[in-house]
């Protein structure tokens, strides 16, 4: 009897240890997957300021990279892509389709996951640089002007302005134990200057 009890503790034992591990791994597995998809959307924006259109990063991607991010006080430097979609946001931030094109007048509006593209949303402060550059080469400085934390089915981000600005966003709080919780966290960043 002893000796069919060590032996089924020690079976749940390594059942327990297998699935530990295998959920440790599921979970890895989003943050590796995130950080291998910039190596390969870095030479997909290579080719892109080389003049290519639409280059897909890998066969069967439906989005391609449209600008590069890079926030330098943090050391963020980070491959943007067309589309707010699930399957794009597990490769990089990506471009809301329905805001302008990253470098023309109005609001481009970006969006990433807040465990991994856009974790660092929470260390940006008024007054930090980011720049962003476009699928032409232009660089395109942005200061930070202000964060906020808003219900989205309350509050709305205005794209009809003049100005030339860049809105963040990301869902919120970033320790949240579930996905997509009820409120994003908002930085709006004007273009250096204005």
């Amino acid at each position: 009897m002893k000796a069919l009890r060590a032996t089924a503790a020690t079976g749940l034992a390594l059942a327990l240890t297998m699935f530990g591990l295998w959920q440790t791994g599921c979970g890895a597995w989003i943050y590796v997957k995130a950080q291998l998809a910039q190596v390969l959307l870095r030479q997909a924006w290579a080719e892109t300021l080389a003049g290519n259109q639409n280059v897909k990063p890998w066969p069967w991607a439906d989005t391609w990279p449209v600008a590069r991010l890079i926030v330098p006080s943090l050391g963020i430097d980070q491959i943007v892509l067309e589309g707010a979609y699930g399957r794009t946001l597990a490769f990089g931030p990506g471009h809301v389709e329905s805001s302008v094109p990253i470098g023309q007048s109005g609001t481009a509006i970006l969006t990433g996951h807040r465990d991994t593209h856009f974790r660092f949303l929470e260390r940006l402060r008024p007054g930090d640089v980011i720049t962003l550059q476009s699928r032409t080469g232009e660089w395109i400085k942005y200061t930070v002007r202000d964060r906020q934390i808003v219900d989205p089915g309350i509050a709305s981000i205005h794209i009809d302005t003049e100005d030339t600005q860049l809105v963040l966003v990301t869902c919120y709080p970033f320790d949240a134990i579930t996905t997509g919780g009820p409120l994003r966290y908002v930085v709006i960043v004007k273009v250096s200057g204005s």
